[in-house]
């Protein structure tokens, strides 16, 4: 089988014990030499300062390509405009340009008046600026604002068209929950890799939380796993299997690159890895 390239997704720290975490997790998953990396925006865009020097810091320290997050919560196209100038002056060359969820206390997304009404617009408008590789966010099951099941595909598709060069999805539990996603977009026309976003469990509280807010469908066939794991004290061991075997079934499908949603926290990420036979002397070999 062979060796998937991989990207990893950090978050800004807000405290100094987030701060120790985050450059543990760097420190960890940089030697398996991801192609990028990304740095996400807390959700309204409350991160924006914190997620800047994350990205300057990877960037700089770590020798990493980074993907700054860039959304259009809050924001009037003015001040992105000076946030992309600040990301270029150290050095980035890629964003992932994103819609973002509503601030903390809004039911819905509400364009700022002198910002962007979309992530097509964003994406179309960095186009134009041209200094960046631009990826996107992709929805292989229905977005929780969807019309309609081939929404997301067509809005996809019109974020390609716009400029974007390749997309990550939110996560799944199902290889053929990507698979049927995939088929949809190349029936649409995309032909711009699209990249399954992973989420190794670290807490299967906390994951369905996350699921339930964007949408991601729970089979019943996980949830009893994780019940039955979760008394007997196994949980992680199950989502570590669990995770691998998504992977291997994701690379036997065809699919070329992995992006782990780490959660800062690197240690199941980088067993996955291992376990996919991305080793820092193997990835340094495949360097040299």
């Amino acid at each position: 089988m062979p060796t998937p390239k991989v990207s990893f997704e950090f978050f800004p720290p807000q405290t100094l014990d987030a701060s120790f975490r985050l450059w543990e997790t760097v420190q960890v998953l940089a030697p398996l030499k991801p192609g990028f990396t990304s740095v996400t925006y807390g959700a309204g865009g409350t991160t924006r300062k914190l997620t800047h020097d994350a990205v300057e810091t990877i960037h700089k320290h770590y020798g990493l390509n980074v993907a700054a997050h860039l959304t259009c919560v809050d924001a009037t196209k003015a001040e992105t405009k000076e946030i992309i100038d600040s990301y270029a002056d150290v050095g980035v060359t890629e964003i992932v340009a994103l819609r973002g969820d509503p601030p903390k206390g809004a039911d819905r997304f509400t364009a700022h008046p002198e910002g962007f009404a979309s992530s097509v617009e964003l994406i179309d408008w960095l186009a134009e600026d041209g200094r960046f590789k631009i990826r996107c966010g992709a929805y292989p099951e229905p977005h929780p604002e969807a019309a309609d099941p081939m929404a997301d595909v067509r809005w996809l598709k019109r974020k390609i068209d716009a400029g974007a060069t390749s997309a990550i999805t939110q996560f799944f539990f199902e290889a053929e929950t990507f698979f049927r996603f995939r088929d949809a977009c190349v029936k649409e026309g995309i032909t711009a890799p699209i990249i399954p976003g992973i989420l190794p469990i670290q807490s299967w509280k906390g994951a369905k939380a996350f699921a339930n807010r964007c949408g991601t469908s729970i089979p019943a066939w996980v949830e009893e796993a994780f019940e039955a794991a979760t008394r007997d004290g196994r949980e992680q061991l199950l989502a570590t299997a669990m995770c691998t075997e998504l992977c291997d079934s994701l690379i036997a499908g065809g699919v070329e690159d992995l992006h782990f949603y780490t959660l800062n926290r690197p240690d199941m990420t980088r067993e996955v890895c291992h376990a996919l036979g991305i080793t820092p002397d193997v990835v340094l070999e495949n360097v040299a």
